[in-house]
């Protein structure tokens, strides 16, 4: 059976740091931030995802969810219990305004909660999991009336929150959606379509949910300029506040799918429903993207939070398992084999897993920091250079985190062998589970597009250089310390392959952008490698610091050290190939008339 134990050590080692979260404590923004309040936080966070969603993710896997003839949806055995629990002891209400029932915690450390609940028990962690980007889209754009109707109970957690906008017959290309919204009389819509893959569209957890819906208005412009946004809620509201009538909005069917079984991701019917407009008529989608943004940060911490428990369970596999000698010579003469830690393709496996692991979480906690900065750091220039890094590295972290974070969950399981194909160890769950986060919320070559289209020019390319600018300064720094001097140099190469590939698209991809479309999945790559050694540049130096300070934590500090320079040796040279694939163009990829991949 698998296991699950929350990283909180790392997870303190690097809010503490490498990202420095107690400098701004005090400040706009960061009030509510103490050592003692984030330490209680991670513990009790840690130890809730563990005992209470973990022990429910297999039985959800297995039991999935349940609609019934009137619509309604029955999620697992003691998924609504364990919510309830969740709602009850005030885990939704982290990051959200203090003036809305929330604790106005950072995003960075909210962000560390959710890599526990997800790691814990993805499905179940995911009926809230859109409510935080619905809360930020109404933030944005509602009405005051409509902050005050529906922030507060979402919030709170009694109501949850969703995301429509896939149809059947358009999923990327958003303008060809064919929902409706006619309006009422009475300043409301009715709300007419179908949306389908929507994630925790009917459930019985909570007493009401909240469909955040892209639908066009009559006359609409045609394509994604005519799009607009609506609040239609699963039940009216009463005057009093109170859940009323059911609005016309139901579950047409459960999709039936590789992974997230506890989940509902559910077909929706939209047939005249009640809906309320968010913000300004045809500037829905722009809406939605605030949504979206924040959704892409949480998927790429699904990713992280599988691969992380992933990664456990195999090591924990690696320490007991006996098979075969070391190449060496037997390290056990006494027992018949040696475990499985004395084989370097299994150390290789291991290896990749925890040097992406915690380079990854620091890259994602480093990017709840942004947000947190985004809006709230003391100078324009601050919050324009952090909300400039990350947009840029939005689409990274959703597509290179979840890209790495299946791949980390494929080699782990590859590591037990035969059981990892076995449901009994739990290995085979894990890659199901996370193969969907490389596909929704905008899939990886959709990111990958959106980095290179456009948020390397955006500004004038001012994220991109600034990018450049932050890592030169900080490798010229790291030189001086003869310790650091070999990862910064391993930096400073893969760094040097993603700026001459940048070039290469600055030179190429005007003259045929075909070139720019061949580039564009390799091209987030290397950016990947390269903002993860970043992050483990900055790991490296922090654990030095402490070293030097006398931390009595030492072995695992120089643990640290160890993985970096493995990152170094083993993972930034892939930079170099990555370049020499860009460069390779869009010729012979798009040579073959479509027939010919037919043609055997």
């Amino acid at each position: 059976m698998p296991s699950y134990n929350p990283p909180v050590r790392d997870t303190r080692f690097i809010l503490d740091h490498v990202l420095g979260l107690g400098r701004h404590e005090g400040k706009p923004g960061f009030e509510a931030v103490s050592a003692d309040l984030v330490s209680a936080v991670l513990e009790e966070g840690g130890k809730f995802a563990a005992e209470v969603f973990f022990p429910l993710n297999r039985s959800g896997d297995e039991q999935g969810c349940t609609r019934h003839a009137d619509g309604s949806v029955t999620t697992p055995d003691g998924f609504k219990q364990a919510y309830d629990q969740f709602v009850a002891a005030g885990w939704t209400t982290l990051h959200a305004p203090v003036a809305y029932g929330g604790q106005g915690l950072p995003s960075a450390v909210a962000t560390a909660f959710s890599e526990y609940m997800i790691a814990a028990n993805q499905s179940l962690s995911m009926y809230h999991g859109l409510t935080a980007g619905a809360i930020e889209a109404i933030l944005a754009k509602g009405s005051d009336e409509q902050k005050a109707d529906w922030l507060p109970k979402m919030v709170a957690g009694t109501w949850t929150g969703t995301m429509n906008l896939t149809e059947p017959h358009c999923g990327t290309d958003l303008g060809l959606i064919k929902t409706r919204a006619v309006p009422n009389a009475d300043g409301s819509f009715a709300i007419t379509g179908t949306k389908i893959f929507i994630s925790a569209g009917e459930h019985d957890l909570a007493e009401n949910i909240i469909h955040l819906v892209l639908a066009k208005t009559p006359g609409a412009p045609e394509g994604s300029k005519g799009i607009s946004l609506f609040i239609v809620p699963k039940f009216l509201v009463n005057a009093d506040g109170t859940p009323g009538e059911p609005n016309a909005v139901s579950c047409g069917s459960i999709e039936h799918k590789m992974g997230i079984h506890g989940n509902a991701t559910c077909v929706m019917n939209y047939d005249g429903a009640t809906g309320w407009m968010v913000g300004e008529e045809n500037k829905g989608l722009a809406a939605m993207f605030i949504m979206m943004n924040t959704a892409r940060l949480l998927v790429g911490v699904q990713g992280l939070g599988l691969a992380e428990v992933a990664y456990q369970n195999a090591v924990h596999y690696a320490r007991e398992r006996r098979q075969g000698r070391a190449l060496t010579g037997p390290a056990d003469p006494q027992e018949k084999a040696d475990l499985l830690f004395v084989h370097p393709d299994v150390r290789r496996m291991l290896m990749e897993a925890k040097a992406l692991t915690e380079g990854m979480r620091a890259l994602m906690l480093w990017g709840g920091l942004q947000v947190d900065l985004a809006e709230h750091a003391e100078s324009e220039e601050e919050r324009q250079a952090a909300d400039d890094l990350l947009s840029l590295l939005t689409p990274v972290i959703k597509g290179y985190g979840t890209d790495k974070g299946f791949e980390i969950a494929v080699n782990c399981q590859q590591i037990f062998g035969g059981h990892g194909y076995i449901r009994e160890w739990g290995m085979e769950q894990y890659v199901r589970d996370a193969r969907i986060a490389q596909i929704y919320e905008g899939a990886n070559g959709v990111q990958a597009m959106d980095l290179i289209g456009r948020k390397l020019a955006q500004n004038g390319g001012r994220a991109i250089q600034l990018f450049f600018k932050t890592l030169a300064a900080e490798v010229a720094e790291a030189k001086q310390d003869e310790r650091l001097v070999a990862l910064a140099e391993a930096l400073e190469k893969a760094n040097g392959q993603l700026q001459a590939a940048t070039m290469w698209l600055m030179q190429n991809a005007m003259t045929n952008p075909e070139n720019a479309g061949a580039a564009a999945y390799p091209y987030m790559h290397i950016m990947g490698i390269v903002s993860t050694g970043l992050m483990w540049l900055r790991m490296a130096k922090a654990a030095l610091e402490r070293i030097d300070a006398g931390d009595d934590d030492k072995a695992w500090l120089e643990a640290k050290l160890v993985t970096a320079r493995f990152y170094a040796e083993r993972i930034m040279p892939d930079a170099g190939a990555l370049r020499r694939k860009i460069e390779g163009g869009a010729e012979s990829l798009m040579a073959l008339p479509p027939e010919m991949f037919a043609d055997r």
